[in-house]
């Protein structure tokens, strides 16, 4: 038997309920069309490019503003990747997830400016003890070597 007191307004208390699920259910669906119209607008870009090379539609900087993360996302998803590594990543690595995660096709410019967010979490989490170094890539192109990264404890 529980001895929690019942409320005075059940039915009140189950609407608000209701409408919270109602509301969140609500954002998911948004953030999923969002997601689809990201990925149609990159698509778009790809396809203008391929007709014109040279065409540069895109303001600088448009990419930083028009695809900001929540604040946190990339954060999770970085720890995310380390939590369900079987090895050592490099911020190369973890960039090339975020943008298959989202169905991003990115030129060179987009992927500096990933790749930069997403070194920046990595030296925040280290600097907070999440993650360690634990050396340097071998296997890298002529861009590397790239720091390799563990969560912390991990041997």
């Amino acid at each position: 038997m529980s001895n929690m007191p019942k409320p005075d307004r059940p039915n009140t208390l189950a609407g608000l309920v209701a409408k919270h699920y109602e509301l969140r259910a609500m954002r998911d669906r948004y953030e999923a069309q969002i997601k689809k119209l990201t990925v149609d607008i990159d698509h778009l870009d790809a396809a203008i490019r391929l007709f014109d090379g040279t065409a540069d539609h895109k303001a600088p900087g448009e990419y930083v503003i028009a695809h900001k993360a929540k604040k946190g996302s990339v954060t999770r998803f970085v720890m995310a990747r380390f939590r369900e590594a079987s090895g050592p990543l490099t911020s190369r690595d973890i960039t090339m997830a975020w943008c298959a995660d989202r169905g991003l096709t990115a030129d060179e410019e987009t992927y500096a400016v990933l790749r930069k967010r997403i070194g920046a979490c990595i030296k925040q989490c280290a600097i907070r003890g999440l993650i360690e170094a634990r050396g340097w890539s071998e296997d890298h192109g002529p861009d590397g070597p790239y720091k390799l990264w563990v969560l912390a404890g991990e041997r």
